[in-house]
């Protein structure tokens, strides 16, 4: 296995392990919070907001590792 595929399978681990932690301790409890089905959905809706601000932290996390990584290292 060559580090370029190793480097893909961590990145398409990592997003499925994220969406699925997403799903279940965000999405699960806004779908369940609410018995209307307009309300359902609009929970998760809204919550989206919550998934867009965990990939802004973890894009702006990553940016700084990066650009920071001779002083890291």
């Amino acid at each position: 296995m060559s580090n370029t595929s190793i480097t893909y399978f961590v990145g398409v681990c990592a997003g499925a392990f994220s969406f699925a932690a997403y799903v279940a301790f965000v999405a699960v409890p806004a779908w369940g919070a609410y018995s209307r089905v307009w309300q359902r959905v609009a929970a998760v809706f809204l919550s989206l907001y919550v998934l867009a601000t965990m990939v802004g932290v973890g894009v702006l996390l990553g940016a700084l590792v990066t650009l920071n990584w001779d002083q890291v290292a």
